[in-house]
């Protein structure tokens, strides 16, 4: 009996890699056919894609903190727009125009913002440190804003003049370049990312959501788990803000700011919490939209975003991706 238990554990478990394999092979597949999609159904608009791809990293970087392990947070836009500012700094005032050490500053520039973050967040909990969250966007946006000489202060920061990659391939004022390097840039993190959420340490800050005192009574660190994901979470954010100061080839102070921290967690939320594909699907839908109505009805584009946001919230609890995933799984177990 023991060795049919046994059997059937091995089995399910092999049933459930096979499934997670086969999720990123489609999750994979969607990305590129989307990429495609897009880049020869809106020739003209490959600026707004691109600027949509830098966007869902950062929201990919949320979901890691919020959707993962449980953290609130209004102020993640810090981690953007550091890594923005490490990446335009490098060009604008030291000459360093290759793409890919300016995407590598972004990253650095991102980690170092998210593990300064994540030590002061984990300073308090609930109510707390959402408002801690709040105080260090504001933070972030000020010394933005003081450090005119190298940020460019409320005027941005401007200069910045990125090689071709690998010396052939020119950013153009079309945005081809840009929009390419995005796509890959993304495959590359969704794939990283789906490894680490499978991981012991991705399974570890599951847990710390769910029940964080069994975590802690089983011998683990929840803070030093915590302190790890912003860290990391701050190097995805990173690239983002890097991708958007490469693409833009101007940073702005608007990527410190507490809007863009809000937008990012309603995207999350309109996507689903907890799943790489909810934030992108949460992000692409929600810029979509944000683009479509702002063009059709440029006076109460924000009236129709509020009533998509509260249809969703009301109809769709766990998100656009949450719910169908819901809905298939009930489907393929039979249940009603």
């Amino acid at each position: 009996m023991a060795v049919d238990v046994s059997s059937r554990d091995m089995g399910a478990m092999r049933r459930r890699r096979r499934r997670s394999l086969m999720r990123d092979v489609v999750g994979v597949g969607v990305i590129v056919l989307a990429a495609a999609i897009g880049y020869f159904a809106f020739p003209d608009n490959l600026a707004l894609l691109t600027r949509i791809i830098a966007v869902a990293l950062l929201v990919l970087s949320l979901d890691l903190v919020t959707g993962y392990c449980g953290v609130a947070t209004l102020g993640h836009a810090a981690l953007f727009g550091s890594g923005a500012y490490a990446a335009g700094i490098l060009s604008a005032h030291f000459g360093i125009n290759d793409p890919l050490l300016m995407t590598l500053a972004g990253l650095i520039g991102g980690a170092l913002a998210g593990l300064l973050s994540g030590l002061v967040m984990l300073r308090a909990h609930g109510l707390p440190q959402l408002v801690l969250s709040i105080a260090l966007i504001h933070l972030f946006h000020e010394l933005a804003n003081k450090m005119s000489s190298f940020t460019g202060g409320s005027d941005g920061l401007s200069g910045i003049a990125p090689d071709p990659i690998f010396g052939r391939f020119e950013f153009d004022l079309f945005g081809n370049t840009a929009y390419v390097f995005a796509v890959v840039m993304l495959l590359v993190v969704f794939v990283l990312l789906r490894i680490l959420v499978r991981s012991p340490f991705g399974m570890l800050c599951r847990g710390l959501k769910e029940d964080p005192l069994r975590i802690r009574a089983m011998g683990a660190s929840p803070k030093r788990a915590i302190v790890k994901m912003y860290g990391i979470s701050g190097a995805v954010a990173g690239l983002g803000g890097a991708l958007n100061a490469i693409s833009t080839q101007v940073v702005g102070l608007d990527t410190l700011s507490f809007t863009q921290s809000a937008e990012a967690l309603v995207m999350l939320a309109l996507g689903g919490t907890g799943s790489l594909f909810g934030a992108l699907a949460g992000t692409v839908a929600f810029m979509m939209f944000q683009d479509y109505v702002s063009s059709v009805n440029p006076f109460h584009w924000l009236t129709m975003v509020g009533a998509l946001l509260i249809a969703v919230v009301l109809f769709a609890p766990k998100g656009i991706y949450g719910t169908v995933a819901a809905f298939l799984e009930k489907r393929r177990e039979g249940r009603p």
